[in-house]
C-alpha cells in the first residue's frame, strides 16, 4: 500500500555553493571590519532588500594621505574576485589598519546569489556608471566624489579567458601590468591572445593612454575622470580552479599595491 508523502520544496541549484553565499561573505568581512578597525556600512539596498556594503578607513581629520580603492562582485559569475579581495584582506589587517582604503566587496549582491552577471534589473552594472539616475550608482558617487585616490584596483572574471590578463588605465606614469601578471603567473598562465574583447593585448596586457568609445562606462573609466592617476582592472580566467582562482586575484592585489603606489 503506498502511503501519501509530503511534496519537498525544490532546492535552487546554487543554495549550499559557498562561493556565492552573499551572506556568508558578509559575515566574514563584518569580522574582519572590527579587527582591522574598517566603518562597514550598508549603502544601498538592491531589489528592495538586498544591502550592498562599503568599508572605509575611518575618518582621521588630520589625515590627508590618497586613498587606495579596491571592489569585486559588479558581475555576479565572477565569484573569485569577491573571495579572492576577502582572503586578501584577512592576510592584510596590518596594512588594513596602517593605511588608508574604500573598498567595495560585492556590487552586485544579486548577480552573485544568482551565479549570473546582469544586477537585479538585467543590467550590466559595469555599463551603467555615467548613468546618474542609476539608484546604486548615484550613492556610490556620493562616497568616490571629492576622494582623491592614489590607486583603483576592480577585480574582475572572464569566462572566455585563456589565462589572467589586465587592463592598466594609465596616462601618464611608467607601465607596471607585466610586472604585475609576471607574479599572477606563478599561480596561473597568462592570457597570450593578441586581441582581447577585441582589443590588442601583448602578454596579456591592455594598455589605455587614451579612453576607449563604449555606449556605458565601467567604473574604472569614471574613476579615471575623477582623476585616479592608474586603474587597474584584472580577470582571471573562469573556467580555472576556484582555488586558484582566488590565489590568483590574492597575488595581483598584492603585486599591484607593490608597483603601482612605487611607480613614477
Amino acid at each position: 500500500m503506498k502511503t501519501a508523502t509530503t511534496p519537498t520544496m525544490p532546492v535552487h541549484p546554487l543554495a549550499n555553493h559557498r562561493a556565492h553565499d552573499y551572506r556568508a561573505l558578509v559575515r566574514e568581512w563584518r569580522v574582519l571590519a572590527k579587527e582591522a578597525g574598517l566603518k562597514m556600512q550598508a549603502f544601498a539596498r538592491v531589489g528592495g532588500q538586498l544591502p550592498v556594503y562599503v568599508l572605509r578607513t575611518k575618518d582621521a581629520a588630520n589625515d590627508r594621505r590618497p586613498t587606495i580603492y579596491l571592489s569585486a562582485g559588479i558581475h555576479g559569475d565572477e565569484a573569485a574576485a569577491p573571495w579572492g579581495l576577502l582572503d586578501w584582506a584577512r592576510e592584510n589587517v596590518a596594512l588594513l589598519r596602517e593605511g588608508r582604503f574604500l573598498i567595495f566587496p560585492v556590487l552586485n549582491p544579486h548577480g552573485l546569489i544568482l551565479n549570473t552577471r546582469a544586477d537585479q534589473d538585467g543590467a550590466d552594472l559595469n555599463r551603467s556608471f555615467n548613468v546618474p539616475e542609476h539608484p546604486l550608482i548615484t550613492v556610490w558617487r556620493q562616497l568616490v566624489e571629492g576622494r582623491e585616490f592614489s590607486l583603483a584596483l576592480c577585480l574582475h572574471e572572464d569566462y572566455d579567458g585563456q589565462g589572467c590578463y589586465l587592463y592598466e588605465l594609465n596616462p601618464r606614469g611608467p607601465v607596471v601590468g607585466h610586472a604585475i601578471l609576471n607574479d599572477c603567473s606563478l599561480v596561473l598562465p597568462i592570457d597570450q591572445r593578441k586581441r582581447i574583447d577585441g582589443r590588442a593585448a601583448k602578454g596579456g596586457l591592455i594598455v589605455r593612454r587614451m579612453l576607449p568609445e563604449m555606449p556605458g562606462h565601467p567604473e574604472a573609466i569614471v574613476l579615471h575622470l575623477m582623476g585616479t592617476p592608474l586603474t587597474l582592472t584584472f580577470e582571471s580566467p573562469s573556467e580555472f580552479s576556484l582555488h586558484d582562482r582566488i590565489e590568483a586575484q590574492k597575488t595581483f592585489i598584492r603585486s599591484a599595491l607593490e608597483h603601482g603606489l612605487r611607480r613614477g
